[in-house]
């Protein structure tokens, strides 16, 4: 099978059961160096904080690894929580990483905390700027990025450096309508996070194609969507794999998910008729299979929403299926391997 869509990969740096964050770091990037020979198209990082499950607190920080890492991939951040900062500081941060790694890096938003109400508090440290000003900092970030001035009065002359030939490439990321909608007013191009909210609108992006107006960044719209995916050799290795995911929702319902468990863990922990139920409906948000399984699952959400791109997150307790899982999705859809260094 060879297809023309481009596949991405977004990492969440989970910690796993009996390892350790640190561990979890270098599995991302080891991770990165295997989907950059495979022939992915773009490499992204979460946002998460005060997690023990999830070991990526700073997205930037790690891209200036793995882009030294890395020679054909696309980095970014998947994504930084807008929010939280000063577009001014985001807009250094990225353009320092786009100088280091010229036209590979992008910058994707979204208004989620991506923690706890306290935690997110803590990362503010008393301002006053909260998610209801997000529409104005992405146009003040826009304008940052692209040497113009800013939309918030008194900011007009503000210049964000290093000043860079062409900007990194500015993504707006979404579970919602709302972000449909700012993704097309502002010309941007806009992912959707299907792993996150699988009860999507059947014509979501047709909300947002219907909403673009062009931007200096982008002349026309521009789609993807971001699965959950684990891919094996045979259907039940897959559903083997798959049973730590099942614990570890089970552990984020009650608030608290920990590092992600081992299989054994999961086939031994005593699910209550209300935990195999939301597990049974947790399990329609991601694909499971082999890879011609996966790849025709994939394939029908591509026609179903007319995609430019697909992004798959593939998380399991062994380090090693979660990249042979990358490698059966890459063989089965076409993927051109690259030669690296």
């Amino acid at each position: 099978m060879t297809n023309p869509i481009p596949l991405s990969v977004l990492d969440q740096s989970p910690i796993r059961a009996g390892g350790t964050a640190a561990q979890a770091l270098q599995e991302s990037i080891e991770l990165a160096r295997l989907t950059d020979k495979l022939g992915f198209y773009r490499y992204w990082v979460a946002e998460h904080h005060a997690s023990d499950a999830l070991a990526g607190c700073s997205p930037e920080v790690l891209l200036g690894r793995l882009g030294a890492e890395t020679q054909h991939l696309r980095i970014g951040s998947g994504g930084v929580m807008l929010p939280h900062y000063s577009p001014y500081k985001v807009a250094e941060n990225f353009k320092i990483l786009q100088t280091l790694y010229p036209d590979r890096v992008d910058l994707g938003i979204g208004r989620a905390p991506g923690t706890d109400p306290f935690t997110a508090a803590a990362i503010r440290y008393g301002s006053r700027v909260g998610p209801e000003h997000f529409p104005r900092m992405v146009l003040d970030l826009q304008a940052l990025l692209n040497d113009c001035d800013p939309a918030t009065p008194g900011l007009a002359n503000a210049r964000a450096f290093p000043q860079t030939p062409t900007p990194p490439q500015l993504w707006m990321l979404g579970s919602s309508e709302d972000s449909a909608v700012l993704a097309g007013a502002n010309g941007l191009p806009y992912n959707f996070a299907y792993f996150i909210n699988p009860s999507i609108r059947p014509d979501i992006f047709d909300v947002y194609r219907e909403h673009f107006r062009p931007s200096a960044n982008l002349a026309a719209p521009h789609t993807c969507l971001t699965l959950f995916c684990i891919c094996a050799d045979t259907q039940a290795e897959a559903e083997r794999l798959a049973r730590s995911r099942d614990l570890w929702f089970i552990r984020l319902l009650r608030g608290n998910p920990g590092p992600v468990p081992t299989i054994e863990e999961a086939t031994d922990y005593p699910y209550s008729p209300g935990e195999l139920q939301a597990i049974s409906e947790n399990r329609k948000r991601r694909i499971v299979g082999t890879a011609e399984q996966v790849c025709e699952r994939l394939q029908a959400f591509v026609d179903q929403f007319q995609l430019d791109e697909l992004m798959l997150v593939s998380i399991t307790h062994d380090p090693v299926a979660r990249r042979h899982s990358y490698e059966l999705v890459a063989s089965g859809w076409g993927l051109e391997s690259r030669a690296t260094r």
